[in-house]
């Protein structure tokens, strides 16, 4: 499996303190004797407890193998939608108690350097969204290469999902892959007919109409 030869890169044990790098924006360091109350949603915030003793730099440098986004957008990312509000997210918040949040983050940051960090996560997302998709409706990949693409990107998700305490059943995992293949083929489908005038797949040289994706659309979502 993909991830599993990175997993000893995400788990050791902390054996030095953590480096700032050009990744992460300029904390805000907390007074000296400065011991505020942690709210109780904070202490009983379980997100991150499987990465008790990692470090930053560990954890920034198995994401950048493997994805756009660096550990504090992830981290950071995933507590703005943990700690979402009717009135919007709780930076202020996210931002003073990001050590006991999160144990590879060692320092506190401002509500405008959580702000950052959620704002470049959600555009590096987009744009790997439309770089992912161009790429499987442009006929770079064959149907055979698209389907490993698709299994290492879910592999990477699935760990990542696993680390933030998420149990995956066996059968919801099956589920998923399955619905993954299935919207891919379609896609595929639906690109070649804008692609080719013979609606043809220029692979195998099936013919089809428009309509046949409809009807794969129906199929799938019944």
């Amino acid at each position: 499996m993909l991830v599993t030869s990175g997993h000893d890169t995400l788990f050791p044990a902390r054996s030095q303190s953590r480096v700032m790098t050009e990744d992460s924006p300029s904390p805000t360091a907390p007074a000296d004797g400065d011991d505020p109350e942690i709210p109780e949603d904070v202490r009983r915030y379980e997100r991150f407890t499987k990465m008790d003793g990692a470090r930053y730099e560990r954890a920034n440098d198995f994401l950048r193998e493997r994805t756009y986004i660096t550990a504090r957008e992830w981290a950071i990312a995933r507590l703005c939608a943990d700690f979402r509000t009717e009135t919007g997210v709780e930076m202020t918040k996210i931002g003073e108690h990001l050590p006991e949040l999160v144990p590879f983050m060692t320092d506190t940051y401002t509500p405008q350097a959580v702000n950052q960090a959620r704002a470049a996560f959600e555009e590096k997302v987009r744009k790997a969204g439309a770089t992912f998709l161009y790429g499987a409706m442009c006929d770079f990949f064959t149907a055979e290469q698209l389907d490993d693409v698709m299994y290492e990107a879910t592999e990477v998700a699935k760990f990542l999902l696993e680390v933030e305490g998420v149990d995956l059943a066996v059968g919801e995992e099956l589920e998923s892959e399955e619905r993954i293949s299935s919207t891919m083929r379609e896609v595929r489908a639906r690109s070649a007919a804008l692609r080719h005038d013979e609606l043809s797949c220029p692979h195998c040289g099936e013919e089809f109409t428009a309509s046949d994706a409809d009807d794969a659309e129906h199929t799938t979502t019944e």
